[in-house]
């Protein structure tokens, strides 16, 4: 089965998933606001704590533009909660056990891992706009200084 590749244009696959406390969060309910969904494969490992800390340290100049902020992993809640707790992450991380919201924005597919081919999670941000519109799709970002470049895409 081929993977799903959205572009900007594309309206964004709307999605309902619990945040670590079991919260749901649809992305609909953002609608009227600019969100930034990124898809990490593991919480508390090294690229994804890198990559979520650099979330966090760029908060206030996020939220400043008007931008939300959700992460999405497979990870189960209990994880998602220590994750969040222990890095000190102020923003949504949702729980996405059975892929499909992953499979819906072509984040889970073949990727290359230690010159092997592999299934797995594929590290994916997209910006969605005010209309629930994708401004950006962004496959196969880096952990390491992803949060500066999705800076510069977006004028910030």
């Amino acid at each position: 089965m081929a993977a799903v590749s959205l572009e900007a244009g594309s309206p964004a696959p709307d999605f309902s998933l619990p945040d670590k406390d079991g919260k749901a969060h649809s992305l609909s309910d953002y609608r009227g606001q600019k969100v930034i969904v990124y898809f990490y494969p593991a919480a508390s490992t090294p690229g994804c704590t890198t990559q979520a800390c650099d979330f966090r340290d760029n908060m206030a100049s996020l939220q400043g533009a008007g931008y939300v902020v959700l992460g999405v992993s497979k990870d189960k809640l209990p994880a998602l909660h220590k994750f969040a707790e222990n890095e000190n992450l102020g923003f949504p991380l949702l729980s996405d056990e059975d892929l499909s919201v992953h499979h819906a924005y072509g984040a889970f597919g073949e990727k290359s891992m230690y010159g092997k081919t592999v299934m797995g999670v594929i590290r994916s941000t997209f910006v969605v706009d005010e209309n629930g519109v994708l401004e950006h799709a962004l496959y196969n970002v880096k952990a390491t200084g992803h949060v500066e470049m999705l800076r510069k895409r977006l004028e910030l």
